[in-house]
């Protein structure tokens, strides 16, 4: 009997082809004009993105970009396409490996070509963001089957929907926040996720579980799916495993865009309580991303930290993301052998 052949796609979010401008400004409108990322009425949001944020937030974006590009490109980009290698490398020849870009290049159009006329058996998808959510996990799955639905045989298709507690996930990070615990004693050890608008936790509440508060501090079968409850069980997985007690570490919710409601604890707000504290030494962690970005490298490793060292603080450490990590590949392995 012939050996079933099994496809994997691996999708990350997105990086402008380049930091120029016009590269930056069309990243932005492909990202938000996503219904799911933005979900307001068509024409609304096509203003809102169009008119507003891409005309004048791409100059400043850009300059960002700039600061994170490096000789091999977006780290974003060069990370996932090492992880694909390193996961294709692993799994054999049993296994086609493809990755693509939710947003931007290579589009998960293009990844999907890997795969024709290889008469896979299966497909497996694995969005890279540990915590679901409609915005990235969500529609990453939606646009993986508009663009399959047409196709004259389609296999059989497995989503991986969200991977915060796994062993291996939670053990790749502990690894590699180890080397920095023991170099350095910390006095606060602080968790960033990215944020969303409450109204998008509310909207997937169900039967109205969500409460945007304490509700969170446990994870259960009515909020295995609320962003913010998986944020806090993946705090509570993290800490555990190091060995941090409660008082030590705080949580909270970077990148908020606009003036509406987003989820909390803010950033801001983390900032203010160290500062309040006299907090000396800061280490720092973004589980929300599996690859080094702008999000993490600049935002929270160089405008947070300088925004701590302007407040009296003396040390900010950010732990890098998984990238390559030999862990996060075994445990990728693990999740597409998974039955």
């Amino acid at each position: 009997m012939a050996k079933k052949l099994k496809g994997v796609l691996i999708v990350n979010l997105g990086t402008p082809d380049s930091p120029k401008v016009a590269d930056v400004r069309a990243y932005l409108r492909e990202f938000l004009m996503d219904e799911r990322v933005i979900d307001i009425p068509f024409l609304q949001r096509w203003f809102l993105v169009n008119v507003i944020i891409a005309t004048f937030r791409s100059p400043k974006s850009a300059k960002e970009y700039e600061k994170v590009w490096t000789e091999k490109g977006s780290p974003l980009l060069f990370h996932s396409v090492s992880l694909k290698e390193k996961l294709q490398e692993s799994l054999g020849n049993e296994y086609i490996v493809s990755m693509g870009m939710r947003y931007q290049n290579p589009s998960i159009k293009e990844a999907l070509k890997a795969f024709e006329g290889k008469g896979l058996d299966e497909l497996i998808v694995i969005p890279l963001f540990p915590q679901y959510a409609s915005a990235s996990t969500g529609s990453v799955a939606q646009k993986v089957m508009e663009e399959i639905k047409n196709e004259l045989v389609v296999p059989s298709v497995r989503f991986v929907e969200k991977f915060f507690d796994d062993e291996l996930f939670i053990k790749t990070w502990v690894s590699i926040a180890k080397k920095y615990m023991e170099e350095e004693e910390y006095d606060h050890f602080l968790f960033s996720y990215h944020g969303l608008p409450e109204r998008q936790i509310l909207k997937a509440s169900v039967g109205g579980c969500c409460q945007l508060g304490d509700c969170c501090n446990s994870y259960h079968s009515k909020n295995a799916y609320c962003y913010r409850a998986q944020c806090f069980a993946t705090t509570r997985l993290l800490t555990e495993a190091l060995n941090i007690p409660k008082e030590k570490h705080s949580i909270c919710f970077q990148s908020r865009l606009g003036k509406e409601e987003w989820i909390k604890p803010y950033i801001g707000t983390a900032m203010d309580e160290l500062k309040e504290k006299k907090i000396k030494k800061v280490l720092a962690f973004s589980p929300a991303f599996v690859a080094d970005c702008l999000e993490t490298n600049i935002e929270i490793g160089e405008e947070y930290r300088d925004q701590f060292l302007e407040n009296g603080g003396e040390k900010w450490q950010l732990v890098e993301s998984l990238n390559d990590n030999p862990l996060w590949v075994d445990c990728l392995v693990n999740m597409v052998k998974k039955v």
